[in-house]
């Protein structure tokens, strides 16, 4: 009976200070920008090509993402690890009206899980599902050397794991 009498004091005192803190203004609005209606599956494209992580570890991490079109991307992943395919998935990122959704389809599990992009910010995207056990982030960003660094998450503030992706060289 404590715990709970504890846990009902500690939201109570933490909507008191959210309510009492004076709203916050932007810093850098132009850098950040929370997905609106406005946004289009094509701001993704930086996304597409063919990406693998450096060679010479335990596992070498494949994903090939195909250009927008038609509202969606088709992409796929693979990890191999001894010469042989140890994990895949199918992918997609598709436009639904106004919002945009990456699916997961690991092993080409179907259906697959949905992550909805919640921020886009220049060529950083994330995409979350806070009901998904994990992970409930997907994080993609273009670097400015031209690698992409693809992150998973529990959530804001939790342990990531992190994939430095090169491109491919054909």
């Amino acid at each position: 009976m404590k715990l709970k009498a504890i846990i009902q004091s500690c939201i109570t005192i933490i909507a008191v200070i959210t309510i009492a803190q004076p709203p916050s203004q932007p810093t850098h609005a132009a850098a950040t920008t929370l997905v609106e209606a406005a946004t289009s599956i094509s701001e993704l494209a930086w996304i597409s090509g063919d990406w693998q992580t450096a060679a010479g570890g335990k596992a070498q991490i494949e994903e090939h993402w195909m250009a927008p079109a038609g509202g969606s991307m088709i992409g796929m992943g693979r990890t191999i690890a001894g010469g042989k395919t140890v994990e895949f998935e199918y992918l997609r990122i598709e436009q639904r009206g106004d919002e945009i959704y990456y699916v997961a389809s690991p092993k080409g599990r179907c259906p697959g899980t949905d992550f909805k992009l919640t921020r886009l910010a220049g060529q950083e995207a994330t995409f979350e599902n806070p009901q998904h056990d994990f992970p409930k982030r997907i994080i993609y960003r273009k670097n400015s050397d031209g690698s992409l660094t693809a992150s998973i998450d529990g959530g804001a503030g939790t342990k990531s794991m992190s994939f430095a992706y090169l491109p491919m060289t054909k």
